[in-house]
C-alpha cells in the first residue's frame, strides 16, 4: 500500500505554516549571533561613543586572557558532571518508576514537578540548604566531618552549582527515559530472564542498548543545557565565585558585558561559545552516534 503523502497546490500555505518558527529563528537566533559577530569585530569605548574597526584583535586578546582560560576549563568540568549526573540519576529513577506498582502516579508527579521551577529559584533552595549558618545539608556535612562553606571554598560552590543545575535537569529527562522504558516489549525482557539472565545482565544487554536513542538526544540536550541555560542558577548561588570557581563561559559573557560594559569582548565570547556548542554537537553527532542503537 502506497504512503499517503500532504502535499500543496500552491507554495503560499507552506510558507505560511512554517512562518511563526521562522520568525522566532530569526527573532531569537539568528539576529542576535549576527549582532554579536559584528560587535565583536570592533572596540569601543564603555559608553559607546567612539569606536575602531579592528578584525580579530578580541579574539585574540581573548585567548591570551588568563581569566578566560580558567573559565573554558571551568565550563568543561561543571557541563561533563552537570550531564553525567542529570542522565544518570534520571536513569535510575526511571528504572525504579517503570517498576514501581502502588502509588506510581504520585511518584512520577513528584519527580516532574521540579523541572516546572525556575532556574533562579532551584539555585535559591539549593543556596538555602547549604548555606554554612543555616542550611540544612551543610549542618549534616560537619556531622559528618566535612567543614562545608561554598563562600570560601571554591571546590564546595562548584559541587554546589553542578548539584542545583543538574537537579534542574533530571526531571526533563525522567520523562524521556520513562516512555523509552514503556516503550520497551516486555516479551524481550521476560524471554531474557526465563534464559537466566540476571537483572544486571537484562538492563546492560537488552535495556540500555534499546534506550541509547534516548540517552544520545538527552546527551546533547544536557550539554547545550549546561552551557547556556545554567547563568540564572550560577547567578542565584555564586555569582560566580568565589574568586572564579564557578565563572563559566556563559556567565562569563555577563560579567565582561553587562558588569564590566566591555561589549567588544562579550560579543567575541559569545561568539566562540555558539562555536564550542555548534562542535560539540557536530562531534556528537559525528562519533557518538555510531554507538547509538535505531
Amino acid at each position: 500500500m502506497a504512503e499517503k503523502r500532504v502535499t500543496f497546490k500552491k507554495s503560499t500555505i507552506a510558507w505560511l505554516l512554517v512562518a511563526p518558527q521562522l520568525a522566532i529563528t530569526l527573532v531569537f537566533f539568528i539576529w542576535p549571533a549576527s549582532q554579536a559577530l559584528y560587535q565583536s569585530l570592533w572596540q569601543e569605548d564603555a559608553f559607546g561613543l567612539n569606536r575602531d574597526f579592528v578584525w580579530f584583535d578580541n579574539f585574540s586578546r581573548l585567548f591570551d586572557d588568563p581569566s578566560y582560560q580558567h573559565s573554558l576549563i571551568v565550563t568543561i568540568i561543571f557541563s561533563l558532571s552537570t550531564a553525567a549526573t542529570a542522565i544518570c540519576f534520571a536513569l535510575l529513577l526511571a528504572c525504579k518508576a517503570d517498576k514501581l506498582m502502588r502509588g506510581s502516579q504520585t511518584y512520577k508527579t513528584l519527580l516532574i514537578w521540579p523541572y516546572a521551577i525556575a532556574p533562579a529559584v532551584a539555585g535559591a533552595l539549593w543556596w538555602f540548604m547549604f548555606n554554612p549558618t543555616v542550611g540544612i545539608l551543610a549542618y549534616i556535612a560537619r556531622g559528618l566531618g566535612y567543614d562545608w562553606n561554598h563562600f570560601l571554598n571554591g571546590d564546595d560552590a562548584l559541587i554546589l552549582v553542578i548539584l542545583a543545575s543538574a537537579w534542574k535537569q533530571i526531571s526533563y529527562n525522567f520523562l524521556f527515559f520513562l516512555a523509552g522504558l514503556q516503550s520497551i516489549p516486555k516479551s524481550l525482557i521476560e524471554a531474557a530472564a526465563i534464559d537466566g539472565a540476571s537483572s544486571t545482565k537484562r538492563f546492560w544487554t537488552i535495556i540500555f542498548p534499546l534506550l541509547s536513542p534516548t540517552t544520545f538526544f538527552l546527551l546533547v540536550v544536557n550539554c547545550v543545557y549546561a552551557f547556556f541555560d545554567t547563568f540564572a542558577v550560577i547567578h542565584a548561588t555564586t555569582r560566580g565565585g568565589p574568586s572564579q570557581a564557578t565563572q563559566t563561559l556563559i556567565y562569563k559573557v555577563y560579567k565582561d558585558g553587562v558588569e564590566g560594559n566591555d561589549w567588544s569582548s562579550a560579543g567575541a565570547q559569545s561568539v566562540v561559545l555558539m562555536i564550542i556548542v555548534c562542535l560539540l554537537t557536530v562531534i556528537q553527532f559525528r562519533f557518538i552516534e555510531r554507538r547509538v542503537h535505531y
